[in-house]
């Protein structure tokens, strides 16, 4: 079978997404919308020079630059309005399945948690009606806003028992900002029952991921690649096959890994590693995740170990088995490999 051929069976392959921010999806085009109807003053003077913006320089560039963005959601009814169309982007990648994050620590103090709770359940039943795909949302923490973190653990609580939210996450600048910061934190959130992952391993070495495990009793760690740094670190993640969620191009945008290296997914996989292959911020890095499944069929990946990857994050995601079943088959119903 040709190169041509096989990537677009994979990109018509039906897939599952476990690490993708909500706010991350939302096109310059939209923000810059947003921001003109809510009179948010924007560093630029035309969408042109907006989009330029979003070339990011490092990390913490990346972090200004999307907590700018977001600051132009002034209104409950954006957040509905960016939510509905999730649902839509998703289905326009054939993603049928989706745990997103949501950017918390930026909402909390806004609005009240009843009125932003209120205007995420309408969007996220628009979405669904319209779409017919299935989203479970995940609000985190911002790392580098931790005053925040008792707030939205509040948000979260009530997001949760409304049936809106599956768990809480860590997010934001890890340097400067170590897990120990919220270990309370985590501890009451599993007190309640909800599910817990943490970024860990992106911008900082293997330790973040360590105490991510240690501290935060992560089931699942956002990016990781740093654990390719700590042989023990990798025995330990095959051992346990506690699920790391890798997202390539991220990674390479934002200069954490080189452009002309191999990605550390390779070594990760071949470590016996659990991984699941994700987009990130999409709109932000000019992505998608059917581009992220060419990028390593293109670096050397065969197909059946990228319909493994699509199989591992349904294995990885905080759904009942029959849900899990359910969506095995429709990924089976095409014969992948």
């Amino acid at each position: 079978m040709n190169e041509a051929k096989e990537i677009m069976e994979l990109r018509a392959m039906p897939k599952v997404e476990l690490h993708i921010h909500i706010e991350g999806a939302v096109s310059p085009e939209t923000y810059y919308a947003l921001a003109e109807k809510n009179n948010t003053k924007l560093p630029c003077n035309n969408l042109k020079e907006w989009k330029d913006f979003f070339k990011f320089e490092n990390f913490a560039h990346f972090i200004d630059v999307y907590m700018l963005a977001v600051s132009t959601i002034k209104e409950p009814e954006d957040f509905s309005f960016i939510i509905e169309n999730f649902y839509k982007y998703q289905k326009s990648q054939n993603i049928i399945y989706s745990e997103a994050y949501l950017s918390a620590s930026l909402i909390v103090g806004k609005f009240d948690n009843t009125e932003i709770l209120d205007a995420i359940e309408k969007g996220m039943k628009e979405g669904e009606r319209k779409y017919n795909v299935k989203v479970n949302i995940i609000p985190d923490i911002a790392r580098n806003i931790p005053e925040t973190k008792d707030k939205v653990l509040d948000l979260v609580i009530q997001g949760h028992s409304r049936g809106l939210f599956i768990g809480l996450g860590l997010g934001g600048l890890e340097e400067g900002f170590p897990a120990s910061m919220f270990e309370e934190t985590y501890n009451k959130a599993t007190s309640t029952g909800m599910k817990v992952v943490a970024h860990a391993g992106e911008g900082v070495g293997p330790e973040s991921i360590w105490q991510s495990i240690r501290l935060l009793k992560a089931q699942r760690i956002g990016h990781g690649i740093r654990s390719v740094d700590d042989p023990e670190l990798l025995e330990y993640l095959k051992k346990t096959q506690l699920p790391i969620e890798v997202s390539p191009t991220s990674n390479y945008r934002l200069g954490l890994v080189a452009d002309t290296d191999k990605h550390p997914i390779r070594k990760m996989v071949d470590s016996g590693v659990l991984c699941t292959l994700n987009s990130d911020d999409p709109a932000m890095f000019s992505t998608s995740l059917s581009d992220e499944y060419e990028l390593l069929y293109k670096q050397g990946f065969s197909k059946k170990e990228l319909y493994q990857l699509n199989i591992n994050a349904i294995n990885s995601a905080f759904i009942s088995d029959e849900e899990k079943d359910e969506l095995q088959d429709k990924i089976d119903l095409l014969k992948y490999f």
